[in-house]
Formats: C-alpha cells, structure tokens, sequence
C-alpha cells in the first residue's frame, strides 16, 4: 500500500483559486482536494473528478479520472485505514481555512505590489502523507501553489507513531508555520541561484532573502516563527552571534561547497553540531537574514532585483554587515 503513498505528490494536490484585486488583499478561495476524494463516496469519485477536471488542470495535480489504472490505485488510497486515520486527523484541526484565505489574500497581496511579477492563480491543499520530507510542505509551480495540509497535523496523529518524525520537526508541523512556509515558498520559487556549486555564503544569502521577504509580507509575525526558532534558540542566538561569525571566517567556511559542513550549518536539526547542546540550528539563516537587511537598508535597490542577484560576496561586501561588539 505504501507504494501507492509515494506516488501521492505526482497524484494530488489540493485546489485554491485566487484573483488579484489590488494591495488590500486578494480573495483567495481554497479547493480541499483532499475533502473531495475523502468525502466522496468511491463509486462517484471519478464522477465527480470528472465534472470538476477543470478545477484541478495544474501541473502540480495529475487527476486522470478517465485512466482506469490511476482510479483503481486512487480508490485504493483513499480507502486504506491508515490514509483515512491521517484525513481524520488532519481535517478535524484544519476543515474551516477561511483564515488562511484572509491571511494568504493579505500577504500576497504585498508581495505583488513589492515583486509585481510574484503572482499565483492558484492554490491549492492536499494530503501526501509524505511526512520523511519536511522539506516538500508546499510547492510553487507556474503560478500555482499547493499546500501539503496534512503535514501540519502531525502533532495530532498520537495514536500511530509510524511517521517516525524527530521531536524538532513535529514542532515545526503546526497551524503557527502554515502562513510562514507559503509565503517563504513563494519567495523561493522566484529567487535566482549561481549557475555553479552552491558555497556557504550563497545559502546564507538565499535564506537571507526568504527572511528579509517575510518580514516585508508578515509584519506582524514573530521572528521566532519566520526563523522556526524556539524562544531559547532565538535568544542563543542573539547572544552567540559575534561568535558563530568568527568561527565560520576562522575556519573559511564561507566559500566551502562541502555538503557535509553546509548541512550542519543551514539544515534543520535540533542544534547546530558545531556549537554544541543549547545552541541555534541553521545558524546561516540567521547570519543571511542580518546580511540582507543591511544590505536592503544601504543599496537602492527593489525585491525583484535582491531577488535576481546572484553574488552573494558582493550583497556581503555592500552590506557593510558585522555582528555588533
């Protein structure tokens, strides 16, 4: 049954429609794919996917409700009792999103009026039960946006602890991350990367424009939650930030391309190894984030064009940043 799982990212992705009616806030609608296929009885599903094809033309979703082999590996899914516990679950947190549409409306349209070219038609919800990859909670693909809604429930699904989630990431799974991780989606869906072996220096700056974005378009979130850092990581790293920065000049690791070292400073983890317990993971992001603001502060210089740099040694140096004595 699980091989049908794997397939869930190519299979489904839930619908959101949204228009773009001015910086106020765009209308978003959101269209629960996973409610349609959950809630309809199994003999009606191609049926009604059928009718609603139109709906979910996008890339991101492959619904063939005229291909036999697709609808008797769908039904399968969406009648084995370990999908239908996750739907439970995930639905009973998340069955009313009308503040999300508000939320996603408001921001997006901030983002337009900063990178008028950050627009999205759709959006979309799903259900993948893809919990190994923390990284794949929302996609961006050709102006659509899809959210993996069932990846903000895990905390919920005690009952059944097969997903073999670390405790730092299942905190990370919740309603609080929701807005943040779109929004920091549809930032990284429009930043340009050297065309090389990505350094250090060049993921810190790329995080460092996801972070500098979302305090544009989130003003009123916490930067506990744009960072994902508890309260005692932010504040380790308030604290410990003139040392992170030397070690990482001492020990040049800012031009290093070892994905080993670059892992251990910008991947999610319940600390940053070189720093021992109690310290801030993804120290780099932190670092990118300071670099960025100052940058932005000193240069005239709009989102779309941050957004298409590609030296990051050059956002470094006119940055004029250092850590404060």
């Amino acid at each position: 049954m699980w091989h049908i799982v794997a397939l869930l990212p190519l299979l489904f992705l839930l619908v959101a429609c949204s228009t773009s009616n001015g910086p106020k806030g765009d209308p978003v609608t959101l269209h629960r794919f996973e409610q349609v296929l959950f809630d309809t009885p199994a003999a009606d599903l191609g049926k009604r996917l059928g009718a609603e094809r139109q709906t979910y033309d996008s890339p991101l979703i492959n619904c063939e409700p005229d291909n036999p082999q697709y609808m008797q590996m769908l039904r399968a899914f969406v009648g084995d009792p370990t999908m239908r516990y996750v739907y439970h679950k995930t639905d009973s947190l998340y069955h009313d999103l009308s503040w999300l549409e508000a939320d996603l409306g408001n921001a997006m349209a901030k983002a337009r009026a900063l990178c008028p070219e950050m627009v999205y038609d759709r959006y979309y919800t799903l259900l993948t039960a893809d919990f190994e990859n923390y990284d794949t909670r929302v996609f961006c693909y050709n102006r659509d946006l899809a959210i993996s809604i069932d990846r903000y429930a895990v905390g919920a699904m005690d009952e059944m602890n097969f997903f073999g989630l670390p405790e730092y990431l299942v905190a990370l799974c919740s309603r609080d991350f929701i807005l943040r991780d779109c929004m920091a989606a549809t930032a990284m869906d429009h930043i340009s990367l050297p065309e090389r072996d990505l350094m250090l220096l060049d993921y810190i700056i790329y995080s460092g424009k996801i972070l500098y974005f979302l305090d544009q378009v989130l003003p009123e979130t916490s930067d506990e939650v744009k960072l994902r850092y508890t309260p005692d990581q932010m504040a380790w790293m308030r604290q410990n930030i003139k040392e992170v920065w030397g070690w990482m000049v001492q020990k040049e690791m800012l031009f290093s391309t070892d994905r080993l070292q670059l892992r251990n400073l910008t991947g999610d983890a319940p600390k940053t190894n070189a720093f021992g317990d109690g310290s801030a993971p993804r120290t780099g992001d932190y670092i990118g984030w300071q670099i960025v603001s100052a940058y932005m502060e000193k240069n005239d210089v709009s989102l779309s064009e941050l957004f298409a740099e590609t030296n990051s040694q050059k956002i470094l140096e006119q940055s004029g940043w250092r850590p404060e004595k």
